[in-house]
């Protein structure tokens, strides 16, 4: 990928001088799995971000200025961003092509000081999964997914999970590895199956939103607005005040149909 190449070239030189080469911007895809970034000030956050379930892009979908889940969000608060997209329905980041880029991706970021993961679900697995490998320092993640290996998650009987059993569940990152990072982990207790699933990351610090369910319906746009607001106390300040939340939870979470 053409990013493995520039960032190879740029790693070397003198930090004023890797300032001054950015921006660097562009896409590619892997496999099954498109990615674009944007790299635009080393004093600024790297946000991470992978598709969660529902974001089903086919291959055919793709455009020159198609944006990844997670991308414009990164732009409008004018951090830097790797993002990635998984095309398909049943596509779980297993890919080695992906696995073998990320490897050499991380190597290639050192100057940047400061690493985040935002993902929900499908893409909160990807985060929990790669977030050592990318030396990750805080990540954000609503009810995520920890893994669909059966032997360590019996209890995951989904349909989504029969249906990852195509890919390779015992090779590397197929579980959760947080590494040092530290972070917020957001679910709805209620659910039988994220509420055993978050409890596989004791070391993030845990908000509980009986009614969240799973997943956020793309007209809702006042939950989407909630979700932001998170987000962005996240990518500005790596903290959220829990606490200002909670009346908004009760109005978007509890109110009555």
């Amino acid at each position: 990928m053409k990013l493995l190449y520039r960032l190879d070239e740029w790693i070397y030189l003198p930090e004023n001088e890797q300032q001054a080469r950015l921006p660097l911007s562009g896409s590619s895809q892997l496999d099954d799995v498109f990615v674009r970034y944007q790299l635009v000030d080393l004093n600024k956050p790297l946000l991470f971000t992978f598709s969660p379930s529902g974001t089903d892009v086919k291959e055919r979908d793709l455009h020159d200025n198609f944006s990844p889940w997670g991308y414009e969000l990164a732009q409008q608060h004018q951090v830097n961003v790797v993002a990635f997209q998984h095309l398909g329905m049943s596509n779980w980041f297993r890919s080695p092509n992906l696995i073998y880029f990320l490897e050499q991706l991380s190597m290639l970021l050192t100057p940047f000081k400061l690493r985040l993961g935002y993902g929900l679900s499908r893409g909160g697995f990807a985060i929990g999964a790669f977030a050592n490998l990318l030396k990750l320092d805080h990540v954000l993640l609503f009810y995520p997914v920890s893994t669909k290996n059966q032997s360590l998650v019996p209890w995951d009987d989904r349909s989504s999970t029969a249906l990852a059993q195509q890919f390779d569940w015992q090779g590397a990152y197929h579980d959760r590895d947080l590494g040092n990072a530290q972070g917020y982990i957001i679910y709805d207790p209620t659910n039988d199956i994220d509420r055993l699933h978050a409890e596989r990351y004791p070391k993030l610090t845990h908000f509980t939103v009986v009614g969240m369910g799973h997943g956020i319906h793309p007209n809702n746009l006042d939950r989407r607005d909630f979700y932001n607001q998170m987000v962005e106390q996240f990518i500005h300040r790596q903290h959220i005040d829990i606490s200002r939340f909670d009346e908004q939870v009760k109005i978007q979470f509890l109110k009555e149909d």
